[in-house]
């Protein structure tokens, strides 16, 4: 992003100098373009307005200011799109196009080769992966046919698109709700894009069957487990990728694929200090692990976090740690510090919280400190 966005806050990406910006990149494909009919209708109200509204008005400020040709403003707005983006993960000015796919998912779905056009080329330059979405619900069959023939696209920002699309639990997307209950016409897309040569193609392959494995563990894990048969370095990233949430919650199946067993003949000891902070302290935790088994082990070590809610109610939240191999008849010895900070997406409340070492699945001992 460039700088001017990162000082902002997010919904003031959309204020007028945006409109204006957008306004002149609409005129340059079509000189007749109305663009201070755009700008006051984009910007009415503005201050009243978060983020997704500003967007939708500034899409909704494009119905009376484009043709009334749904497939010649839709060409206007494609013609009109600045350079695709220069590399995989540089956005540049890119979130500026975000109300042209707000557009399309509007008034495009009756027309669907021309919004399908109109996709991938946005989606060079941002992401089309909230326009397509209402295209998903409606013509699935039709929609995911067209994603599976470009999951050999020269564009990478194209191929990665494919999988975005249809994600079930894409962040600030609208979720899939056929999908969640039955993935199944996501997976041959994923089997297309599993070994892209872009990390950028393969991490949102393992987003997306993170998704699914929140519905479908046992989907997720027998597809990992196919994966991981043939597989090669970029290929085990991928597994792990996507079986991330089953691992952090202890999935025998999901930790076995990436080669983790039950802890055999496991002592283990956890000590935190001190026993009471307040809140934006830190305690330290440290784990003492040994083993009479004869042979060595290979460890998956997290630690789990109860944080203490209102009316008397715990919410639990696994850390990772390390990983390490565990001689035959060995020990070995573990410290960190875990911050008790609040944040935006986490209250802190007084009182007992709980933490848990949580070895290759297995909670194997625990202690306490106080919040105060």
């Amino acid at each position: 992003m460039t700088d001017d966005t990162e000082s902002k806050a997010l919904k003031h990406w959309f204020d007028k100098a945006a409109a204006r910006k957008l306004a002149a990149q609409i005129a340059t494909a079509s000189p007749d373009f109305d663009q201070t009919k755009f700008v006051r209708l984009a910007t009415r109200q503005l201050d009243k307005l978060e983020f997704n509204a500003r967007i939708q008005q500034f899409a909704n400020a494009m119905v009376p200011t484009l043709s009334s040709s749904i497939p010649v403003a839709l060409d206007t707005l494609t013609n009109s799109l600045p350079t695709a983006l220069p590399d995989c993960e540089t956005l540049t000015d890119g979130w500026l196009q975000w109300p042209v796919g707000q557009f399309i998912a509007d008034n495009g779905l009756d027309y669907f080769d021309e919004s399908m056009v109109a996709m991938i080329e946005l989606t060079k330059r941002l992401t089309s992966e909230f326009a397509v979405r209402p295209f998903v619900e409606r013509f699935p069959d039709r929609t995911f046919g067209r994603l599976m023939q470009l999951t050999t696209d020269p564009s990478p920002h194209v191929r990665r698109w494919c999988s975005e699309a249809v994600r079930p639990r894409l962040p600030w997307g609208r979720k899939l709700r056929a999908l969640v209950e039955d993935p199944s016409p996501i997976l041959p897309i994923l089997e297309a894009l599993k070994d892209d040569p872009e990390l950028y193609v393969r991490r949102s392959v393992a987003n997306n069957l993170n998704d699914i494995a929140k519905d479908h563990p046992n989907t997720v894990v027998k597809m990992c487990k196919t994966w991981a048969q043939d597989g090669n370095d970029e290929r085990d990233w991928v597994i792990k990728h996507s079986l991330r949430s089953l691992i952090k919650s202890g999935l025998p199946a999901a930790l076995a694929v990436v080669g983790f067993s039950s802890p055999k003949k496991l002592a283990a000891k956890l000590n935190v200090t001190p026993a009471k902070i307040a809140v934006g302290g830190e305690v330290e935790i440290s784990a003492e692990i040994a083993t009479s088994h004869g042979r060595s082990q290979d460890l998956l070590i997290d630690y789990v976090v109860h944080y203490v809610r209102q009316r008397n109610k715990t919410s639990a939240k696994v850390f990772k740690w390390t990983s390490t191999k565990l001689p035959a008849r060995g020990e070995c010895k573990l410290s960190k510090k875990h911050k008790m900070k609040t944040t935006t997406v986490r209250a802190l409340y007084p009182g007992t919280h709980k933490i848990e070492l949580q070895v290759n699945g297995v909670r194997v001992a625990e202690v306490s400190f106080r919040l105060v």
